[in-house]
């Protein structure tokens, strides 16, 4: 199967540490990865030089989407070619409404459009439509607007970074829903966790520590080695007891 992105060799040094090192991966398209490991593993770093954001592009190796080496390419240039990133940390914008803030990157721009997103994560568009992107809102709804905001750029390529930080089990449940929505309408995802609840979703995964791929294959697999190998050990930033 041809991917969708293709990681070859990849290589970066912050701070005069090595946070990747000689990493080589492939993602394919309408499957939903994920990569877990433990805090500083290098997960989030790896995601923010596929989406090419500024202090991440001076790697080496290559990163190739659908065969092209986007190693010239900015952040704007790789959305245009249907690459997104659901942060974390949503970010907050003071004075735009929600329904301004799900159409920023779609090809429609109707309220319709954004109801019918707002809808797939649980959100009422009579109450959230015209409310602003600010701190009124928790976590979780900023997180479900990001995402409902993503399901209408109609991307090709999805990262999620630990999209259960911060959040209630309502919002995590329709954050799974609104991911397989994507996979149906043939995106690809790559869900950045160190959640063993996050990786169940995955059709496939990669384990990483200390800027490497250790194991990569089928969820339960790596499920398995995640729980027997990584969450015993004495690495100093290993995840706690249960995936989280």
């Amino acid at each position: 199967m041809d991917s969708i992105i293709a990681v070859r060799d990849l290589t970066l040094n912050l701070g005069g540490d090595r946070i990747l090192d000689d990493m080589t991966l492939d993602l394919w398209p309408g499957h939903v990865h994920a990569v877990v490991g433990p805090n500083g593993a290098g997960k989030s770093t790896l995601a923010s030089c596929i989406m090419g954001l500024p202090g991440y592009r001076g790697y080496e190796g290559r990163i190739l989407f659908e065969g092209r080496d986007m190693a010239d390419m900015g952040v704007d240039e790789r959305a245009h070619l249907g690459i997104t990133m659901a942060w974390q940390e949503p970010a907050r914008f003071e004075g735009l409404s929600v329904r301004k803030f799900v159409l920023c990157g779609s090809p429609r721009d109707d309220e319709e459009t954004a109801a019918e997103a707002l809808e797939l994560v649980g959100l009422s568009p009579d109450t959230y439509l015209e409310r602003a992107v600010d701190d009124t809102l928790s976590g979780g709804e900023r997180k479900r607007i990001e995402l409902a905001s993503i399901l209408t750029m109609q991307p090709k390529l999805v990262m999620m970074d630990e999209p259960d930080s911060g959040i209630d089990v309502e919002a995590l449940r329709r954050i799974f829903e609104a991911m397989r929505e994507l996979r149906a309408k043939g995106a690809t995802v790559l869900l950045i966790t160190h959640s063993v609840t996050v990786l169940e979703q995955a059709d496939h995964a990669f384990l990483m520590c200390c800027g490497r791929i250790l194991e990569k294959g089928e969820t339960e697999e790596i499920k398995k080695f995640f729980g027997e190998k990584c969450l015993p050990c004495d690495h100093q930033n290993r995840p706690e007891e249960g995936g989280r």
